[in-house]
């Protein structure tokens, strides 16, 4: 008999547990590229990051990656391939502010590089894929 009820509850723990739900909201049109970026403060290119609401752009990821300054300690960053159609040679986004917009021709995606929403259908449409941004002393850390 206690066999039998170990096995039940074996039974069940197993078809209890179930894989993460993130495959189903995974967003089919971007790969995970291989991120690791070190971006030191005190170079040049990277100072803005020094000061809240500015951003700078590198050139990994899948079309490259935008890291905005939130506050003094924290950084966002984001791919700036377009989320909602598979890359191509226009979804490389363009900033104007805090606006990131595909060029490509009957796209009129936009999105908020503070958060990586859309900025009208934040809902119905992925957002922009975001990458861990972490401040190691001098240093923003960008991973995935």
């Amino acid at each position: 008999m206690k066999n039998k009820f170990l096995f039940l509850l074996t039974v069940l723990i197993v078809l209890s547990c179930s894989k993460s739900d993130d495959k189903q909201d995974r967003n089919p049109f971007l790969t995970d590229p291989a991120v690791s970026l070190n971006l030191n403060l005190n170079l040049p290119e990277y100072n803005p990051l020094k000061f809240p609401g500015n951003y700078v752009v590198t050139s990994q990821g899948i079309k490259g990656i935008v890291v905005y300054c939130v506050s003094e300690n924290q950084y966002l960053a984001f791919d700036l391939t377009d989320p909602n159609h598979v890359p191509s040679s226009c979804s490389r986004m363009e900033l104007t502010g805090v606006i990131a917009s595909c060029p490509c021709t009957n796209d009129d995606n936009e999105y908020f590089i503070t958060s990586g929403q859309h900025t009208t259908e934040p809902g119905s449409k992925y957002p922009m894929q975001q990458y861990n941004a972490q401040l190691n002393g001098n240093t923003v850390v960008v991973s995935n």
